[in-house]
């Protein structure tokens, strides 16, 4: 009987010592299912972060792209608002010239009066950003020029401009009105 009651306790023991580890391995199980998510979490919000961090940079990129092209459109539009006064202005200088040529007296008042309204009218197209077209034995650049004439020179290359008819004018990079040329052939 006393085998019997030390089986009997030896199976308590192995019970309660069983009990324990089954419960000892639930806690770990748990804290580590715990850990686990713990984890799982922490990664997933890093990498939402990482998303908003990355979606925020863009967004900063972009806008200050925006802010870039705008400045420039605002600078273009600038530039080019008076295009058409210029446009109409130049008629006016060509005039001045061809009465600056006309006059044969360089040192009256009237040669003196339209000199100055030439110098004023230059002024302005200064002042706006025009400038005259370099013509005169340059290059034929059809982009720059009007070729209305063609003649063979002598000692001259061909394609060279070997006379102005009438000034161009241009507008930063904008050809207002094209150099009406000569050009050697």
């Amino acid at each position: 009987m006393q085998e019997n009651n030390l089986e009997k306790e030896n199976v308590k023991e192995e019970l309660e010592t069983s009990s324990e580890i089954e419960e000892t391995t639930e806690e770990v199980v748990e804290d580590n299912v715990t850990d686990i998510n713990d984890k799982l979490e922490e990664n997933k919000l890093r990498e939402e972060l990482e998303a908003l961090n990355d979606k925020h940079q863009r967004l900063q990129a972009e806008y200050a792209n925006y802010r870039r092209r705008t400045n420039e459109e605002k600078e273009t539009i600038g530039l080019f608002a008076n295009e058409k006064i210029l446009n109409d202005i130049i008629p006016v200088i060509d005039s001045m010239e061809r009465a600056l040529e006309a006059c044969d007296d360089k040192e009256g008042s009237m040669y003196q009066g339209i000199d100055l309204v030439y110098k004023q009218l230059q002024g302005i197209l200064t002042k706006y950003g025009v400038e005259a077209i370099e013509a005169e034995n340059a290059d034929f650049d059809p982009n720059l020029h009007l070729a209305v004439m063609q003649e063979s020179v002598d000692g001259v290359e061909a394609n060279k401009v070997v006379m102005v008819l009438q000034k161009g004018y241009k507008l930063g990079n904008k050809v207002l009105r094209p150099s009406m040329v000569k050009v050697s052939c």
